[in-house]
């Protein structure tokens, strides 16, 4: 059974915040060690002649001296909540998107999505960091005046409603990280000669964001996208285009499968740059494979 010192130990070490190497003591019995002699009597034991070191009366463990304590000369940490391991969307604002635009860096004739952001050499992202994509900001919605159809990983409501009171619709999607990395760079990806992959079904903890239709998820309801694409025109006051007889409609409507990543290419087709074609499989089991979301 432990002593009642090594428990105090232990207790002290649980109630700090940060243990290092410049805040960790020896404990007070180890601190000397018994010194005989030339005659072989141990009359002091090299503790000196008086004070607390020579009669054993220590101070209470953890115990400096002085008015600062010992938990005030360990530097504070923040506490950041498992930041390592969460999910980051480096943003792009709607102010840097509108300036793309007018430099013809993006084509707004097409769907805008991940690649074509990323494309423009203006945004990059690192999936070693833990970057799963775009997240939209709303700076500079006030002057934000494209029709476009985008596709981004994460946005907000007032983004939203930018987009959509000039006519355009957006929509968010997740990507895993296989799957960003062919969309980041289609060209390194389609030179390894490997098949397009599927694209997974969104972890459980954001599987309620992108089936919202409040928030345009790419699994979420037509139906009822289009109502609450009626109650936000409402909520901020602007008249909603019809696309009934938008002439460009059918580059509004356009949009990706749930296992598809690029526009007009399906999972498990080949790309073939050097003698430029597309290699489709015929096999049963390969074909079952990348159709169905597992």
């Amino acid at each position: 059974m432990a002593s009642k010192v090594t428990e105090q130990a232990l207790n002290l070490i649980k109630a700090m915040p940060r243990v290092a190497l410049n805040n960790i003591k020896p404990l007070p019995y180890t601190a000397f060690k018994k010194k005989v002699n030339r005659q072989g009597n141990r009359k002091k034991k090299g503790r000196g002649d008086k004070g607390q070191g020579a009669r054993g009366t220590w101070d209470p463990l953890g115990y400096e001296g002085g008015q600062h304590p010992l938990i005030d000369t360990s530097p504070r940490e923040r506490y950041y909540a498992q930041y390592a391991v969460r999910r980051q969307y480096p943003p792009v604002s709607l102010l840097e998107l509108q300036r793309l635009i007018d430099l013809n860096r993006v084509d707004v004739s097409r769907p805008i999505d991940i690649t074509s952001i990323c494309n423009t050499g203006l945004y990059s992202f690192h999936i070693s960091k833990n970057h799963f994509g775009v997240n939209l900001t709303d700076e500079g919605c006030d002057q934000f005046a494209a029709k476009i159809n985008l596709e981004v990983q994460w946005t907000s409501e007032l983004v939203i409603a930018a987009i959509e009171k000039n006519g355009g619709t957006i929509t968010t999607r997740y990507y895993d990280p296989p799957c960003l990395a062919a969309l980041y760079d289609p060209l390194t990806f389609f030179k390894k000669g490997q098949p397009i992959p599927k694209c997974k079904v969104p972890p459980q903890d954001t599987l309620a964001y992108y089936s919202d239709p409040n928030f345009r998820g790419y699994l979420a309801d037509p139906e009822k996208v289009l109502e609450a694409r009626e109650k936000l025109a409402q909520k901020y006051g602007y008249k909603l285009p019809d696309l009934k007889d938008d002439p460009v409609k059918e580059m509004l409507l356009m949009r990706k499968d749930p296992l598809q990543i690029f526009y007009g290419l399906e999972p498990g087709w080949v790309v073939n740059l050097t003698e430029k074609c597309i290699l489709k499989p015929k096999d049963e089991d390969y074909l079952r494979y990348y159709h169905t979301a597992y």
